[in-house]
């Protein structure tokens, strides 16, 4: 079971005639990178809700947004003073007066009132603890439906790799016929040319050793066995059971590097038309496994 990079995940909460609206997305990205989108009333939240998104999001690139939204619509907006802000402003201006022996401001209350977190519009009033706990269960939703969305994902991957995976090894067994072949072709093709050269002498002896010395380094079954085992262990890392695994897309890009290694080789000691035709889809398959790849958690 794979993960995609990919996912959205989203979930309302009302409290006190407010809605928060949570909504998650993301791409795919060599490591975790988190965009974090807040009202004003949760910016000084923000390294606690980093702290709860941050094990769950794994890696991507990912954007969480949170909303609010003032269900009184049509109302006029309602307005309240933050006291406790207010009197800690006064305390402290009025002991800094007294203290430096400044003049003290004409219009205190003016001054007081134009100060941050003062008056707050509806929607805006601070979270309690309780408020919190449920914004954070609500973030929650978000999350699980988040990863539900990447499983799925996965699986649409994994079919992927599977019928690429397939199609690999269709091909590769297709090249075993045009490897003997190739190899009756060749003798053939010089014992012709040779036998053209009437005016020279030549040693069959020798030309039996270079045949031989040829044919060996033309010989393909060290690079079919290596792609049979990477894509044999392509597939065990697939069927690999538990939660999204950061370097799982890692080491499955890193197997998908050595199948191409593989196949390169292949087509370099083809000296096969056929042969290297069964080459270049086999490569056309593997670019298609690599490009998705990158989205693998």
């Amino acid at each position: 079971m794979i993960y995609s990079m990919t996912g959205y995940g989203s979930s309302q909460l009302l409290l006190e005639g407010v809605t928060y609206e949570v909504s998650i997305r993301s791409v795919n990205s060599k490591q975790l990178d988190l965009s974090l989108r807040l009202p004003s009333i949760l910016r000084d939240r923000e390294i606690e809700l980093r702290g709860i998104l941050i094990p769950a999001l794994f890696r991507g690139k990912v954007d969480v947004t949170i909303r609010t939204a003032d269900n009184s619509l049509g109302t006029s907006p309602q307005v309240q003073i933050n006291a406790p802000l207010l009197h800690a402003y006064y305390d402290q201006i009025h002991s800094a007066i007294e203290a430096e022996g400044i003049p003290q401001p004409e219009d205190l209350t003016r001054l007081l009132l134009s100060y941050p977190g003062v008056i707050v519009e509806q929607g805006e009033t601070p979270l309690t603890d309780e408020d919190m706990q449920l914004l954070r269960q609500a973030i929650g939703e978000a999350i699980d439906q988040f990863n539900a969305f990447r499983e799925q994902e996965g699986a649409s991957l994994e079919r992927i790799f599977v019928e690429k995976l397939d199609r690999i090894a269709t091909l590769l067994a297709e090249v075993d016929p045009y490897e003997q072949s190739r190899i009756t072709d060749l003798r053939s093709k010089l014992e012709e040319r040779l036998a053209q050269l009437t005016s020279i002498q030549y040693d069959e002896a020798r030309l039996e050793q270079e045949l031989i010395y040829y044919i060996e380094k033309l010989d393909i079954s060290e690079e079919k066995n290596r792609l049979a085992n990477h894509i044999r262990y392509f597939r065990e890392v697939l069927a690999q059971t538990g939660e999204p695994d950061p370097s799982r897309g890692k080491k499955l890009g890193f197997i998908a590097q050595e199948m191409g290694r593989e196949i390169n080789t292949l087509g370099s000691k083809s000296n096969n038309a056929a042969m290297q035709q069964l080459v270049v889809r086999m490569k056309d398959e593997l670019e298609q496994i690599k490009e998705q790849v990158l989205n693998v958690l």
